[in-house]
């Protein structure tokens, strides 16, 4: 299978890549400054660039999207804006988008960005994530998954996972665990149109 990458050397894409490359998978790594990926072919491209967006998901069984927004303190209206378009485009292959626990929600239906004593410091990029769900589920045409993590990831042991749909599955997931689930959904998919879980077992 053919799968692109984008943000190939962060803290979940890098270790998706990785998983890919170990499982026999064709990557393509895809960073800003084209950062070599042991077992990849690097390029070099910024997700706002969607003519070469569109050139490698026509490239590419899957294009997986490990991408933060903005964690420098400036507006996320053109990231959100971007997931818009990217939402608007329909690609040959499928798409895989990393999303953020924020937007997940507590058994009444609450998102977890909305409850009493979410951490301030993570609530621009848990609205930005919110609206980024939406954009996918309301985008006709395109093949699309998004996996969440536990409210906590972080790089650590490989463990077995648990998943969920809308509720998170846990409290923590590493890095390392999270990259397995993706893999085993993307190559073997269950949750096509949909958002679901994972946190480590």
């Amino acid at each position: 299978m053919k799968i692109a990458v984008y943000g190939a050397t962060g803290m979940v894409g890098g270790p998706i890549a990785a998983e890919a490359v170990a499982r026999g998978h064709e990557v393509t790594a895809i960073t800003r400054k084209g950062t070599e990926v042991e077992g990849a072919t690097a390029v070099a491209a910024e997700l706002s660039d969607l003519a070469t967006y569109r050139d490698i998901a026509a490239k590419n069984d899957v294009v997986v999207l490990s991408v933060p927004s903005p964690r420098d303190g400036s507006d996320h209206e053109d990231f959100r804006e971007l997931h818009d378009e990217i939402a608007e485009t329909e690609i040959p292959g499928r798409l895989f988008v990393v999303g953020g626990a924020g937007a997940t929600q507590t058994s009444d239906g609450t998102m977890l960005k909305d409850t009493e004593g979410f951490p301030a410091e993570y609530k621009a990029e848990a609205d930005t994530f919110a609206a980024v769900l939406l954009s996918y589920q309301s985008s006709s045409g395109l093949d699309w998954t998004m996996l969440a993590p536990a409210p906590v990831i972080a790089p650590g042991e490989r463990t077995g996972y648990v998943l969920g749909s809308n509720q998170p599955a846990g409290d923590f997931v590493s890095a390392d665990t999270f990259a397995v689930a993706a893999l085993d959904e993307i190559e073997t998919p269950k949750h096509r149109e949909q958002r679901f879980t994972v946190a480590g077992a």
